[in-house]
């Protein structure tokens, strides 16, 4: 058995126009986009977010409508300074989770969450 790669995810969200905003404002390249779900891009990855209140699938619809989204799921995005963009995102208005932090891993990062309470840890290499 092999896996070839991970190409995305699908979130659902409370807010799709706030939900494009955060992650224009983050640097995802916004794709394609329906009425009720917008595609972002980080190079090849995607991001999928769903407006929670369009499913039609009733178990689908649990877990979308579900209060604490992403619980332990960690979605870790790279960027060259971990300083200069926690300065950025704090000078945008939002609000990490602390300041840029040597882990366990040896990476400097910080975890700042979306509008529906995703977490994304922003890192930078040791």
């Amino acid at each position: 058995m092999k896996v070839n790669s991970i190409s995305g995810l699908t979130c659902y969200v409370e807010d799709l126009a706030r939900t494009g905003e955060f992650y224009q404002a983050i640097g995802f390249r916004r794709g394609k986009e329906e009425p009720d779900r917008v595609t972002f891009y980080v190079n090849w990855f995607f991001v999928t977010f769903i407006a929670q209140d369009r499913e039609e699938d009733a178990e689908l619809r649990k877990d979308a409508e579900a209060s604490n989204k992403g619980a332990g799921l960690l979605l870790y995005i790279k960027v060259d300074s971990v300083e200069d963009f926690h300065r950025a995102v704090t000078s945008a208005g939002m609000e990490p989770a602390g300041e840029p932090q040597v882990r366990a891993s040896g990476n400097r990062e910080f975890v700042l969450r979306d509008p529906d309470g995703y977490k994304l840890v922003f890192f930078q290499k040791k």
